[in-house]
């Protein structure tokens, strides 16, 4: 039994939009209620600045990433913000009851009048399975057989009876439908081929967190290949326009200020891959400017200009074959001022080098500048004679 899923068209080369992944990223032994404020703030920055959306992570051990309810956070985000699109970024689908998970959306879809979408995965963070006696090894299959009972309930209106051996739906429909025609769900991938395998299985939307690691970035063009393959076995569509590219940045007016700025908390950011995470991302040490070589030398992320992040989306548009969205991952490498001013770069410089609305006004600008001395010639003969005709009638 499998949800139906819309087309959609193909996708750009380059990315026509922005926003942040928020897991969030705070580390352990400061105030969380500050953090937690910080994040909102950000939101409200991001949607002043034009971002297009933000998705908010849900984890519930290791001290760092500390939301523990994506819709929560977003019901709050909503009423701060007018224009960002706001997503769970994503919701852990072995954690929660298909049903309560598709009502909880469906009801920040109305609350937010159809600004919100569903990012869904198997859960990032063993110890948050462990704690909930969840067996890792089964997590990837309860996420696939999860999505499918959501869809269901998202996409239809007839009951929805299904049985696994963790949950249960018996006539189960939802009492109100969605706000939006369609509720976007976007699928988590990072190296595996699990999320590209459910996405192109459900048409959903593909969500690349591991894009700009080296695993992640070597198994771009495999995963959308994993989502064809199984858009053509299941009907589905494949829509590179809703593919989503993740990975970090921090920007500055010169490389030299962006790798000042990124000693205020990239060690941190590192050594909690290294260390809690078990992520092995970069050396083992604290140096900020071995980090900083790290970092830019493996295309993990951009420390430096407009100019480089530029380079870093188009290189992942060509190894990727094109997608519709870049998402920064948003984390507190500087200190609050210089984060700010790296998205107000961003949106400065960067979205518009893809979006293309910067180059109008410089057309309009060089065509004027080409043809200043015709007009100011016609500007100049125009008062000349306004001057003459003056002259002469006061001379009557």
């Amino acid at each position: 039994m499998t949800a139906p899923a819309p087309t959609g068209p193909a996708a750009p080369t380059g990315p026509q939009r922005f926003g942040v992944f928020l897991a969030p990223f705070h580390p352990a032994g400061q105030n969380p209620t500050l953090a937690l404020h910080r994040d909102l703030d950000l939101l409200v920055h991001l949607d002043a600045l034009g971002f297009d959306e933000a998705w908010i992570g849900e984890h519930h051990s290791a001290g760092f990433e500390i939301i523990a309810s994506p819709e929560v956070f977003i019901a709050v985000a909503a009423e701060r913000t007018r224009h960002l699109r706001l997503g769970t970024g994503v919701s852990s689908l072995p954690y929660h009851h298909p049903l309560m998970l598709a009502d909880r959306m469906v009801l920040l879809d109305h609350l937010t009048r159809g600004r919100v979408m569903l990012g869904v995965g198997p859960g990032a963070l063993p110890s948050d399975a462990h704690m909930m006696g969840i067996e890792v090894a089964r997590q990837r299959d309860m996420m696939e057989e999860a999505l499918e009972a959501v869809l269901l309930l998202l996409r239809t209106e007839e009951p929805v009876t299904m049985k696994t051996d963790w949950f249960e739906l018996r006539d189960a429909r939802l009492q109100l439908r969605p706000h939006q025609r369609e509720l976007e769900v976007a699928v988590a991938a990072m190296v595996s081929p699990s999320g590209p395998r459910a996405a192109g299985r459900f048409g959903c939307s593909l969500l690349s967190l591991g894009a700009t690691q080296a695993a992640g970035f070597d198994a771009l063009g495999y995963h959308w290949g994993v989502m064809e393959e199984r858009a053509a076995r299941y009907g589905t569509a494949a829509d590179r326009d809703r593919w989503r590219l993740v990975g970090p940045m921090h920007l500055a007016e010169t490389r030299e200020r962006a790798a000042r700025d990124v000693a205020f908390g990239l060690a941190d950011w590192i050594g909690y891959f290294r260390n809690v995470a078990a992520l092995p991302i970069a050396p083992d040490t604290d140096d900020p400017e071995r980090l900083v070589e790290a970092v830019n030398s493996t295309g993990l992320g951009v420390i430096g200009t407009p100019e480089d992040a530029v380079a870093q989306i188009r290189r992942l548009a060509d190894q990727s074959g094109g997608f519709g969205t870049y998402l920064l991952m948003a984390h507190e490498w500087a200190d609050i001022a210089a984060t700010r001013r790296s998205y107000e770069l961003f949106a400065r410089h960067v979205a518009p080098a893809f979006q293309g609305t910067a180059r109008a006004p410089a057309a309009s600008r060089d065509w004027a500048a080409a043809n200043r001395p015709r007009f100011i010639g016609a500007a100049t003969d125009a008062i000349m004679a306004k001057v003459q005709q003056q002259a002469e009638e006061s001379g009557r």
